[in-house]
């Protein structure tokens, strides 16, 4: 089968794991992420799709607004690419307990679907070698919904596990940011909500951010020991 498809991956030091304190975990390089227009205007320049990138887009979005629609009656989805759900999460103490906003919480479940992993054997791998772990962020874990890489919850606690995390230095810019990925808006968390600040974990409430896609950036002037860096990385 011809090799379709071709990312590149770093190894970082696995702090996951304590059988084996020598062993490493593949983090994907990924240049940027792309929005519904920047998909739609890539399948009409390679001729992936036969209509216009406009027309591509309209329909997508159409789709995707009553999928959601679809979601929050209630209904899974399984486009082939993807299965979804909606799931409650917490405790019912009893069979008359009701739901409760402040104690439950509903979120949706994405999963790969046959089409998508049908892809996989498509793929290429290409380590390019051990990374600069002077910081790396390996796993980020919603403690309110125990979800790994995935759903937010504002106002709770978010567990960031790493390499070299721990904020550090008394530049200005140092700290932990949420970041919208379409507007790059930066959403810095207050000093007060690091609630735990170690060089492999930090434990923080996450702030009240907007709908959206996040990505977490640490500028920190940490190298592992007393010495901070002339400049925040």
């Amino acid at each position: 089968m011809p090799i379709l498809h071709k990312i590149k991956a770093y190894l970082y030091d696995n702090l996951l794991t304590k059988d084996n304190p020598n062993d490493f975990i593949a983090r994907t390089v990924s240049e940027r992420s792309l929005n519904v227009k920047q998909i739609c205007e890539s399948a009409a320049n390679r001729g992936g799709a036969d209509v216009s990138a406009a027309a591509m887009e309209h329909a997508t979005e159409l789709f995707l607004k009553e999928m959601a629609y679809q979601l929050c009656d209630g209904y899974s989805i399984n486009t082939g690419y993807f299965t979804a759900s909606t799931q409650i999460r917490g405790v019912f103490d009893s069979p008359t307990e009701t739901f409760n906003k402040d104690k439950h919480s509903i979120l949706f479940r994405f999963n790969q679907g046959e089409k998508l992993r049908s892809e996989i054997p498509n793929i290429e791998v290409n380590i390019i070698g051990v990374a600069d772990a002077s910081s790396a962020i390996l796993q980020v874990a919603d403690v309110k919904n125990g979800t790994i890489n995935d759903i937010l919850t504002p106002g709770r606690n978010l567990k960031i596990s790493g390499t070299k995390i721990k904020v550090f230095g008394d530049d200005a810019a140092n700290g932990i940011y949420f970041v919208e990925t379409a507007t790059r808006t930066k959403t810095l968390v207050e000093s007060g909500d690091i609630v735990t600040n170690n060089p492999s974990e930090l434990i923080i409430v996450i702030p009240d951010l907007a709908s959206g896609t996040y990505t977490i950036e640490i500028v920190t002037q940490y190298t592992g020991g007393t010495i901070q860096l002339k400049e925040p990385v």
